[in-house]
């Protein structure tokens, strides 16, 4: 492995994942650009605060959210295959989206070689978007696979439920609970190395600290490298101080 475990770089997903070992991965998890929030061009190519938050708030804007469905599901099958080629053999592929970009991200997943498995559920309650006369926006989903058969014996729920998370406690605009991304990483082995490709402000390392698993992260935008980097460094800190806290 070309790049250290437990530490997240810098820069596109395709230029660092060239650097990693064939087959030395053991489960990629990540929550990319989803491309959506909006029916027409205009709205896509909308700041993503204004797409997925209703209003700019105070978390910066990530990039590469502006793809047509098309060009996403291309630029999803180029990394995936490309993921797929560094992953071990049995490897996991779970990867977040909406109900918009679902059955894409179900094509993109088999397009880059992997054999798609399901979809896990995550139910984020009765406080989410509440539409008048439709279904409520209550919950995304993480389309999964495997490269071949699947492996181990652990068995994980297939649905989480859920708040997101809070505002005030928020570092992202898209920002996932630890405790989700913990249920994702149940089924990888224990001490298998996670790839998350889209770091974001570092949700995925810090759930792989608290399970004891290693990580590696990319990130393009600078300002959520520093948060993720900075995050990630508190949660390690922490927990080589734990067991000194138990005595």
């Amino acid at each position: 492995m070309a790049l250290d475990p437990n530490r997240i770089y810098r820069g596109d997903v395709l230029a660092l994942m060239h650097q990693l070992e064939d087959g030395s991965i053991d489960a990629i998890v990540t929550d990319p650009p989803y491309s959506s929030g909006g029916m027409y061009r205009g709205d896509r190519v909308a700041a993503t605060g204004t797409k997925y938050l209703g209003a700019q708030d105070n978390y910066p804007d990530f990039p590469g959210d502006a793809r047509d469905q098309r060009s996403f599901a291309m630029w999803c099958g180029l990394w995936m295959s490309l993921g797929w080629q560094k992953a071990k053999d049995g490897a996991l592929i779970a990867c977040f989206t909406d109900w918009r970009q679902l059955p894409t991200v179900s094509d993109a997943i088999q397009a880059g070689g992997w054999v798609w498995q399901g979809i896990f559920v995550w139910d984020k309650t009765e406080a989410a978007r509440p539409n008048q006369g439709r279904y409520r926006h209550q919950c995304e989903y993480v389309v999964w696979g495997t490269k071949g058969a699947c492996r181990g014996d652990a068995i994980a729920p297939g649905v989480y439920r859920g708040r997101t998370v809070p505002n005030a406690q928020r570092t992202h605009q898209t920002e996932k609970p630890v405790k989700l991304l913990e249920t994702l990483l149940s089924i990888v082995p224990e001490g298998g190395t996670v790839l998350d490709p889209f770091m974001g402000s570092g949700t995925t390392a810090v759930a792989c600290i608290s399970t004891g698993r290693p990580f590696i992260g990319f990130e393009l935008h600078p300002g959520y490298y520093e948060m993720a980097r900075k995050r990630i460094e508190t949660a390690q800190s922490q927990t080589r101080l734990m067991p000194l806290e138990a005595v």
